[in-house]
């Protein structure tokens, strides 16, 4: 398999698995709300902050290497509760999307 496809299987593989605990979190659990990231590319971290509601949220940015051949790079922070920060370190690469994941 050559990088570009391994590089978009993996991407998408990520993305799906994402989507599905998503998807599949228990109702037990109401998703955390008030949910928002900040993004400091100078000093290269990000964060995701949830005022209410119950569950966990953590950070993800996607980001696309310089290197074409190795593909997208999917970083994320710890699950953490609603009332606290999760945060990451970012490598230097092009941002392509970054959000708060809830479950």
């Amino acid at each position: 398999m050559n990088a570009k496809r391994w590089a978009a299987t993996a991407c998408a593989t990520v993305l799906a698995t994402a989507g599905l605990v998503t998807a599949t979190a228990s109702g037990a659990y109401a998703a955390p709300t008030g949910c928002s990231y900040q993004l400091d590319t100078v000093e290269r971290w990000a964060s995701s902050y949830c005022s209410g509601g119950t569950g966990e949220h953590r950070i993800w940015v996607l980001e696309k290497h310089f290197l074409a051949e190795v593909g997208y790079i999917p970083v994320y922070g710890p699950w953490v509760p609603a009332g606290e920060t999760s945060y990451t370190r970012i490598p230097p690469h092009t941002i392509v999307d970054i959000r708060v994941e809830t479950r």
